[in-house]
């Protein structure tokens, strides 16, 4: 089949909205990307190496393709994830295109198409006869200079690109992109400390061992790590960093005497802490993050609600990121009233609330981010980052929240080259519901062009204190 992108993808079907979103879509398609969450490794992007293969680029990293070959029978380890025993780039590239009417339907399918015909100048849907043509095709793409990572970052008007990092991480990725006069774009480090809130996983005192060593604070007391976790969140803020991410279970947040946090944490170091005190020990944790970032003014966001890892045995020989990490149930309001009584109010703290559940998204989220100066209502994100839903979330926050207690878009990958399909999704979604809008005499036609604009610009480089 001929692979075409329809000009009008995602828009209204009336037409008198599509009209307007056609002209709303136009003011901003090509407007510079704003990426203050994402998964892309800073590493790649300081050492500008020629990617490896259309395999390792487009389907390894993304456990998006993952998960859906894997629940259609395909072994994780013919897809490139066992470390064991490598496969073959070019059969995982006919895997994937013999089975690309599974993806149909689906957000990947749309990623994907944006990128084969943007990127690659693909004509063609992929399929078991394409597959080794495709592969030749995309593999002397990759072979060009102009598809190396930095030229990708300026062809994609990447503004700013915020990465993930543990507090242990070196950040010379970061150091050596800042001190380069040749790099314009911005790439920024992002603490994540979720290694520090999970007291009963079997590498807690490793985690503490390692933020040990590289801060010279002695973490086997809470206050030793308090400590040597303020001291790596001011050298992430020294190399750009404007924001946290903690991903948890659940949003309990727990006010604590630090007597007590001593007590629960001495547990931890000796293997001795029970479900009941890990439960505690996380809350609290969260709790001191807010504390933290209400001093320091990074950002925090804040995603519960994935049960990560949910088959052990596919950890146990494929590791993390396989795709079997899953949604579960989600309460903010009453698991956030001793973090929110305590900073809420706070000029200096800012939260972005995440979910995968989005019934929250009218229940807690919009409500809490309609009252508390603080909260923010983070953008549709895994799961949920479908056309219907990140429409259904702009009908669900915006009666109680607005648009401008709002994250902007987030599109949360590892998979470098689907950022701009990712943002140009969310664009013309946001041109629809704003469409509809006019249409139903809510909104100036006028000032839909400027919200449309604030939504891919404004708001998300005010949210995330990015300038």
């Amino acid at each position: 089949m001929r692979l075409e992108l329809d000009p009008d993808r995602l828009l209204p079907a009336d037409p008198d909205e599509r009209r307007i979103a056609r002209e709303l879509h136009a003011a901003v398609v090509d407007a510079p990307i704003v990426s203050p969450h994402g998964h892309v490794d800073a590493a790649m992007i300081a050492e500008d190496a020629p990617f490896e293969d259309p395999a390792d680029l487009l389907i390894v990293p993304d456990h998006y393709v993952l998960r859906l070959l894997h629940a259609h029978g395909v072994d994780l380890a013919d897809l490139g994830r066992s470390p064991s025993s490598p496969a073959d780039p070019r059969q995982i590239w006919r895997t994937f295109a013999e089975r690309w009417h599974l993806f149909a339907g689906t957000p990947a399918r749309l990623w994907l198409e944006d990128t084969l015909a943007s990127v690659f100048g693909v004509r063609e849907h992929p399929s078991a006869a394409n597959a080794d043509e495709l592969f030749d095709t995309i593999s002397a793409w990759i072979a060009s200079p102009e598809s190396r990572p930095r030229a990708l970052f300026e062809r994609f008007r990447i503004d700013v690109l915020a990465t993930t990092d543990d507090p242990t991480a070196d950040l010379d990725a970061h150091a050596e992109l800042r001190a380069d006069p040749t790099f314009a774009g911005r790439v920024l480090p992002t603490f994540r400390a979720d290694r520090y809130f999970a007291p009963e996983a079997q590498g807690f005192t490793t985690a503490l061992s390692e933020l040990s060593s590289l801060t010279g604070i002695d973490c086997g007391s809470a206050a030793g790590m308090l400590r040597a976790l303020e001291t790596r969140r001011a050298h992430f803020r020294q190399l750009g960093a404007t924001a946290t991410d903690t991903g948890v279970v659940d949003a309990a947040s727990l006010r604590m005497d630090l007597s007590e946090f001593e007590r629960l944490h001495r547990a931890a170091v000796y293997g001795e802490i029970t479900p009941t005190e890990a439960a505690r020990y996380r809350a609290h944790m969260v709790w001191q993050s807010a504390r933290m970032s209400s001093e320091d003014g990074l950002v925090m966001q804040l995603h519960p609600g994935v049960l990560r890892n949910h088959h052990r045995p596919t950890l146990d020989r494929f590791g993390p990121d396989t795709g079997h990490d899953l949604p579960l149930p989600t309460e903010f309001t009453r698991p956030l009233r001793d973090l929110l009584e305590d900073f809420g109010t706070n000029g200096r703290f800012r939260m972005v609330l995440f979910t995968v559940d989005e019934t929250s998204f009218a229940r807690d989220i919009a409500p809490l981010a309609g009252f508390y100066p603080s909260v923010y209502a983070g953008a549709p994100w895994w799961f949920l980052d479908t056309p219907a839903a990140i429409r259904r979330y702009r009908e669900a926050v915006t009666d109680a929240a607005g648009f401008f207690k709002t994250s902007g878009f987030i599109d949360d990958t590892r998979a470098f080259l689907s950022i701009p399909a990712r943002h140009d999704v969310s664009r013309r979604i946001d041109a629809g519901y704003l469409a509809s809008l006019v249409v139903r005499g809510q909104l100036p036609e006028e000032e839909a062009h400027h919200i449309a604009q604030d939504l891919v610009s404004t708001i998300p480089r005010s949210v995330f204190r990015l300038d």
